[in-house]
């Protein structure tokens, strides 16, 4: 019990350096290419994920070892597609909304469970799952318009990142952890900066202490989320995940000048009780079931 509410804070801490990552990540969007900004994350979150790889298997050729090199490729290059839409749209819809809309990721990872994973849904969670995105519409119904092409990004970014955790739970059943990570960070580093180098733009002195804090508060966060599963059961912790939502929107909301509105505030409530109530019923079934992964 011990080890599980010190899983619990970690997770809480982890949540809370992600959404400093996320606040940063919409600053310098907001003045850089895209492209250019997560090519540079990228670079340092490569080392650090080639260092902790290495680590666990002993060898970097070890960590690289797979019978499904396939796979591996298109979940790091998936990873590094869903974090380019998400930084955009931090800067076409703010951190606040974004994030809110991403939170129904878990409700996607449980309606394409069954057809990915072969894993069987009941008829709660297929409940939960609708009744979150009668959320997710309350949420789509600003005063700009419902089903605004920006409103779309986020969603469309927690479709990817969904699909991506299915994946890495599927390339589990044969390869490690350290395995897994490793092609991760590799491929989408290659991917990111085969593309990235032709949006490289100057950047000032600031943003250069911005982006090392960016790619510092990358490399702590997964270093964090590590230690977190290694310490309690991803079950026991994952609830905790949504904090991430507050502490993304407090900094939205303190920093950079956001608003909460009444229908973001309602739908949020309804898709994290949602979420929640699908965790529940997952651990339920499953107990010990591998984490999902965090961004």
């Amino acid at each position: 019990m011990t080890r599980t509410k010190l899983g619990i804070l970690l997770m809480i801490a982890t949540t809370f350096v992600f959404a400093v990552q996320d606040g940063i990540s919409r600053h310098l969007a907001s003045e850089y290419n895209v492209l250019m900004v997560v090519m540079i994350r990228y670079w340092f979150f490569a080392a650090f994920v080639i260092a902790i790889a290495a680590r666990r298997e002993g060898s970097i050729r070890a960590a690289a070892r797979t019978d499904q090199p396939l796979l591996q490729t298109f979940r790091g290059l998936l990873l590094a597609a869903e974090i380019c839409v998400m930084v955009l749209a931090f800067t076409r819809l703010g951190l606040v909304e974004s994030l809110v809309i991403f939170s129904c990721y878990p409700l996607l990872i449980a309606a394409l469970s069954g057809p990915i994973l072969g894993e069987q849904v009941g008829w709660r969670r297929w409940a939960a799952i609708a009744v979150g995105f009668v959320g997710i519409l309350i949420i789509l119904q600003p005063g700009r318009g419902v089903f605004s092409p920006n409103a779309i990004i986020p969603l469309t970014s927690a479709l990817m990142f969904a699909l991506y955790g299915l994946l890495t739970r599927y390339a589990a059943r044969r390869d490690t952890t350290a395995t897994s990570f490793f092609w991760t960070g590799t491929t989408g580093a290659v991917a990111m900066t085969a593309i990235g180098l032709f949006y490289w733009e100057p950047m000032t002195g600031p943003d250069w202490i911005w982006m090392a804090i960016l790619c510092v508060t990358g490399a702590s966060g997964h270093w964090l989320l590590i230690k977190t599963y290694e310490l309690a059961e991803a079950s026991a912790v994952q609830p905790f995940a949504y904090f991430q939502l507050v502490f993304g929107s407090a900094i939205g909301v303190t920093v950079f000048g956001e608003t909460i509105t009444a229908n973001i505030a309602i739908g949020a409530a309804i898709v994290v009780g949602a979420g929640l109530f699908t965790l529940i019923r997952a651990r339920q079934a499953a107990p010990r079931d591998g984490q999902a992964p965090d961004r």
